[in-house]
């Protein structure tokens, strides 16, 4: 059994409410119909009436943008992952290279917050990769495997496997800049390389790897034909029906 294909969208900090739902909307009434899993992540106000539109819609699911790495307490402002199950939250990103460059989230963090999610039945899309800086001075593949071994090396092995991996070239994110079809996939079979190393070839063979930097309608399907691509954590264009509906196509 071959690994599924995901579809994400990364809202990021965009929309209201009434947009949020309409966008929603659209994606569904425009999505093709295929194998592919998607999963919209909005903003932490509009979850649960996005989820509202998405109840009951073969294949899609929605996910939270972060939680906390505390179940509970005076950590005003935060949410804990106890909160987003209980709005139906399937999925939540933990680690994305925007919480770690504005809030300092370190490999450690990201760590407690998987733990969190996983001890709330929630699926956490672990986001790594390196800066245009790392990548120059040669240190990419050593930044993404400490990221990869210092936030998944201690879970086990029931836990690993509901750990999605998405890999985003820092320098890609909302430049326009993307990594090419074989920088990319030698990212991922790298990534696959250092989870066999870390737990084993099953582990390995199984985990889901998505692509997120600037993945876009025009280039979705040379990125997803690559072998180790499992589909893409998409930003800018997931606030695009159109678009988002393109890519989901290329799946």
């Amino acid at each position: 059994m071959g690994r599924i294909k995901i579809i994400a969208g990364n809202w990021k900090m965009n929309k209201n409410l009434s947009e949020a739902v309409s966008l929603t909307q659209e994606i569904i009434h425009s999505s093709p119909e295929n194998n592919s899993l998607k999963i919209i992540f909005p903003p932490f106000p509009f979850i649960q009436s996005v989820n509202e539109v998405l109840k009951n819609k073969k294949g899609f699911f929605v996910g939270a943008q972060n939680c906390s790495e505390h179940n509970a307490g005076a950590f005003t402002g935060e949410v804990s992952a106890t909160m987003l199950n209980s709005l139906g939250c399937t999925y939540v990103l933990i680690g994305h290279s925007e919480r770690r460059q504005y809030f300092n989230e370190t490999n450690a963090l990201c760590h407690k917050k998987i733990v969190q999610a996983l001890n709330n039945n929630i699926k956490p899309v672990y986001c790594v990769g390196e800066t245009l800086q790392q990548r120059k001075s040669n240190t990419h593949f050593e930044i993404v495997k400490s990221q990869i071994t210092e936030a998944l090396s201690s879970l086990n092995s029931d836990q690993i496997k509901q750990v999605v991996i998405a890999y985003e070239p820092v320098w890609a994110i909302g430049t326009g800049e993307t990594a090419t079809p074989q920088q990319a996939q030698e990212m991922h079979a790298f990534i696959r390389t250092c989870m066999k190393d870390l737990f084993d070839a099953s582990v390995s063979d199984n985990c889901i790897l998505l692509y997120g930097g600037s993945c876009n309608a025009s280039n979705a399907k040379d990125l997803f034909s690559c072998e180790d691509i499992d589909g893409g954590l998409i930003g800018g264009a997931s606030l695009k029906a159109e678009d988002f509906c393109k890519i989901i196509a290329s799946a």
